[in-house]
């Protein structure tokens, strides 16, 4: 909870995953400085192996700690519904859009930071989606995976900012900064308008 937040008033809610090998302050990372300017309320659980577990093809128990800390949260602090997105980075993002695609009545905004793929499952709801990645990405490169992410996901119906930038595996400021003020901008509609 950023210091400033209005109390009582319904605040944008971020869940934020880190990635493969990070852990919960891993996952804060590329939007903590911004949560405060954009009124950002961030979760962070840690994945309970290396990685997420959806990453290895199977949801379990790594969803479960996200609805049990999801559920938490709901009950103590005033979330705006329309507010709620889930990001991360490298398998992070592949979590979470896995997560916000399945759950996009929830989830009303994805963010991927360089994700490598998209998880099986189902679609619910057509969630706005943001995908940044960078050109010269030697971890997931960028010609296996965003690339062929993004269009797969816009002749799915989905509503995608794609941002690509000269750089490694890693997430610039200027993209955190984009992707932070999309997250803190007004409510998004489920069905993909917002």
């Amino acid at each position: 909870m950023p210091p400033g937040l209005p109390p009582g008033e319904p605040v944008a809610l971020v869940l934020t995953l880190h990635g493969a090998g990070g852990d919960a302050v891993g996952g804060l990372a590329p939007l903590r400085p911004l949560a405060e300017e954009h009124g950002l309320v961030l979760l962070a659980p840690a994945s309970r192996g290396s990685t997420w577990d959806a990453v290895g093809g199977a949801h379990g128990e790594d969803a479960e700690l996200v609805d049990r800390a999801l559920t938490r949260v709901f009950g103590t602090v005033a979330v705006d519904p329309g507010r709620v997105a889930v990001a991360g980075f490298s398998d992070g993002a592949s979590y979470a859009l896995g997560l916000g695609l399945a759950n996009g009545e929830l989830f009303r905004r994805v963010v991927a930071f360089s994700p490598g793929f998209v998880p099986d499952g189902p679609r619910v709801g057509r969630p706005e989606v943001y995908v940044s990645h960078g050109d010269d990405d030697e971890v997931l490169p960028v010609d296996r995976t965003s690339r062929r992410i993004v269009p797969a996901l816009r002749e799915a119906g989905y509503d995608v900012t794609y941002r690509e930038f000269d750089g490694p595996h890693v997430v610039p400021p200027e993209v955190a900064r984009e992707a932070a003020a999309r997250l803190g901008g007004p409510p998004a509609d489920a069905s993909g308008g917002g």
